[in-house]
Order: structure tokens, then C-alpha cells, then sequence
């Protein structure tokens, strides 16, 4: 990697200026505008100086000699934070009924399997004794079938019954065994299902609302005595806040320059430390209302520096790595049309300006994508002042 060689010009001096101090070398504008040599040739008032500068403002104005140099783009952009899906369970009633007890609020941790709320369901009853009614004609047909096995083995009884009988306790089995999925739909424990074959009444056993996962309960929507629509009525929503994801937006040629698995740093604005993430995913589609493509960052937020609906910047690192000319950011001036230009350094202490198309901004850098060649000089400290002199 080669890095911008620098060195101030050797001083011209036509004529001295009074002004001795870079600060105060406004005094002496009006008398440099008038001391600038007349166009000639193709150069024009605009676009070349050729000041008699002091020794002392020479030393003002550096400048550095272009040469390639590599670099990885970084994109800026904003990003909001949310959930992470893949960390959240959205908890709708799994049965019909109405709330007896709720036994968690907004913000208590839960493990998995954990009971959230106490229900009296009659889709969880109906299911219970279907269940229970399964099992035990499923017992019944088991032991017809065994005994008629044994019989048929002594030829005590035709072979037909004996098959009728093997048929009839496969059916029944299939029977309890739709009747357990049934109530594994319902997250029904192995507990509550050992009380249903143990004959519990099914009255004193309340249908119960689980927590999917393990996580901190988000929001709750349920209160006693409110009545439950299976699969519809939402009960709560719960997930991981230490894991959370961080979805950005890319417009035009920055989507270009981001891939899957590149890393980002996500600041939050707030004075902490930015988090570290990687790109996990880059969305196949445009937003049809902004015209941007979503990027997904998944961050572990251990100590909950980053929250549900905030906003931060996201700072996205390419590891592709690119080869190009540079040019410090302090060198790049604006025209009053907001085009970019900079100042060349030509043979006789003449500065012209050149315009320039500007790529990325790397760093304290923009990568120059057209107008300047390597080798070419510029002046990267004190631009400014000469662009104030020249509109004098």
C-alpha cells in the first residue's frame, strides 16, 4: 500500500505581501485578486492562479502527489432495531375458553414451558376426554388382540378372527395415538397427560397457556375473565432483548458495495460503545415505497444498550478490497452548483481548479473516480484559501 507523498512548493515570490500570519492574510486578498496574472492561452480567470506568494504563505499550502492505493469501501447509513425473529414467539390462545389466572407480567423472564395462564377451555376439555377415551379402548383392543394372538397360536380360533382382532386394536392405537397429537397441540405437559389416563376429573384440570420459548414476556394482552378464540385472540409476545436485529437500508451504488458476512459496527448514539455485527442477510427486493434494499445485522446486546423501535447509525465494512486514488477530504472543495472540484498544482506556481467525480468517501478520504490521474499534484491544506482569493 502506497501512501500520498507530500511536500510544499518551492516559493515564488514576485512580490511580498505585509501579512505575515496565515490568519491575518485576509488583509492582503484585494491586493493578491489584483495580482493575479491575466488569462492566457487556454487558461481562464476561473479555472488557473498564479499568485506571487510569500515564503511564509507557501509554507501554508500543502500538497501531496497522487499515487493508487488500496482501500475497502465503508458504507454509512441508519438502521432501526427490532426483535429477532428467530428469538420470538408470538403467543396466540391455542383454545377456546375463558382466562381463569394470569401468572406473568410485561418484563418477567420465563423459561420455556412455563406457565403463563390458567384457562377453562371446552376445546381443551372435549380434547382431554377424547384422549382418555382413546386410551382406553386402545388397552381393551391391545388385550383382545393378545389373547386371540395366543388362541390363534393353539388353533383355538379361526385365523380370521384372530387377524379381525390385530386389525381392530392397530385401528384403536391409531385412535389414541390422534388423540395425543391433538393435546401435544394444545402444548399439553406429560404431567397433565399422565392425570388424564390416571382418571383425574377432567374438570380439575385447567387448560393451561406455555411460553414457547424462553425470554423476557414483551408485551401481554390477556386479563381474567376474558374470553379466548382459538388460534386468533393474541396472548403474548415473548423474546430474547439481548439478541436483536438491526435492519438498514442501501440506496443505489452502496447496494453494490455490500455483501453477506461483511462486518458492521452499529453505534447507538447515546454515548456507549458500538456493537459489533455481520451481515446476515440482504433483501432480494427493492422497497417499492424508498426505493432501498433492507440488510439485516444481528447483534448481541448484553446489556441492553440498544432497544425495540430505536434508531442508530450503521457503519458497514467491505472486505473486498479495492485499488484507486484518494484524496484527503480537506482537498475537495464545492462550487456554488455543489460540484466538487480541487486545485492542481501546474509548472510556475499556477493552481488550477479542476473538477472531479467523486466515489465513496473512505475514512478521511474520498476515492476520486474521475478527473484526476496518478502523479498528479494537488493541494490538500489550504484550498480554501486559494478558492476565497480566486472569487476576490
Amino acid at each position: 500500500m502506497k501512501a500520498l507523498r507530500t511536500r510544499t512548493p518551492a516559493p515564488a515570490g514576485a512580490r511580498r505581501f505585509t501579512c505575515r500570519l496565515w490568519l491575518a492574510c485576509a488583509l492582503a486578498l484585494p491586493g493578491l485578486a489584483a495580482a493575479a496574472s491575466p488569462p492566457t492561452g487556454s487558461d481562464t480567470a476561473t479555472n488557473v492562479l498564479k499568485l506571487p506568494l510569500t515564503s511564509q504563505q507557501h509554507q501554508q499550502l500543502q500538497v501531496a502527489t497522487l499515487e493508487p492505493d488500496t482501500y475497502r469501501n465503508l458504507v454509512t447509513t441508519t438502521g432501526s432495531v427490532g426483535f429477532d425473529r428467530d428469538r420470538t414467539a408470538q403467543l396466540a390462545a391455542p383454545f377456546s375458553g375463558t382466562v381463569i389466572e394470569v401468572l406473568v407480567h410485561e418484563g418477567q423472564k420465563v423459561a420455556a414451558g412455563q406457565v403463563l395462564a390458567r384457562v377453562v377451555s371446552p376445546d381443551f376439555t372435549a380434547a382431554a376426554g377424547a384422549y382418555r377415551k382413546a386410551v382406553r379402548a386402545a388397552k381393551a383392543a391391545d388385550a383382545v388382540a393378545a389373547n386371540d394372538r395366543a388362541l390363534a397360536a393353539q388353533r383355538a380360533i379361526p385365523e380370521r378372527e384372530n387377524a379381525q382382532a390385530q386389525a381392530d386394536a392397530a385401528s384403536a392405537d391409531a385412535d389414541r395415538a390422534a388423540a395425543l397429537q391433538a393435546l401435544a397441540a394444545l402444548h399439553t405437559p406429560p404431567a397433565t397427560l399422565a392425570r388424564i389416563r390416571g382418571g383425574t376429573p377432567l374438570a380439575d384440570i385447567p387448560a393451561l397457556i406455555r411460553a414457547p420459548i424462553g425470554g423476557v414476556v414483551i408485551t401481554r394482552t390477556l386479563a381474567p375473565g376474558q374470553t379466548l378464540s382459538a388460534g386468533s385472540t393474541p396472548c403474548f409476545v415473548i423474546s430474547d432483548p439481548s439478541h436483536l436485529w438491526v435492519t438498514s437500508q442501501l440506496f443505489g451504488p452502496d447496494i453494490r458495495q455490500v455483501q453477506v458476512g461483511d462486518p458492521a459496527t452499529v453505534n447507538p448514539g447515546d454515548g456507549s460503545a458500538p456493537l459489533a455485527g455481520a451481515v446476515t442477510h440482504i433483501s432480494a427486493v427493492v422497497n417499492a415505497d424508498t426505493h432501498a434494499v433492507d440488510v439485516r445485522i444481528p447483534v448481541a446486546v448484553p446489556d441492553h444498550t440498544l432497544r425495540q423501535g430505536m434508531y442508530v447509525t450503521v457503519r458497514l465494512h467491505s472486505r473486498t478490497q479495492h485499488r484507486g486514488l484518494l484524496a484527503p477530504v480537506g482537498a475537495v472543495l464545492r462550487n456554488d452548483e455543489n460540484q466538487p472540484f480541487v486545485y492542481l498544482v501546474e509548472p510556475d506556481d499556477r493552481y488550477a481548479r479542476r473538477s472531479v467525480t467523486l466515489g465513496p468517501r473512505i475514512g478521511d478520504r474520498f476515492l476520486i473516480a474521475d478527473g484526476l490521474t496518478a502523479g498528479d499534484r494537488i493541494v490538500v491544506s489550504g484550498a480554501l484559501f486559494l478558492h476565497f482569493v480566486q472569487s476576490q
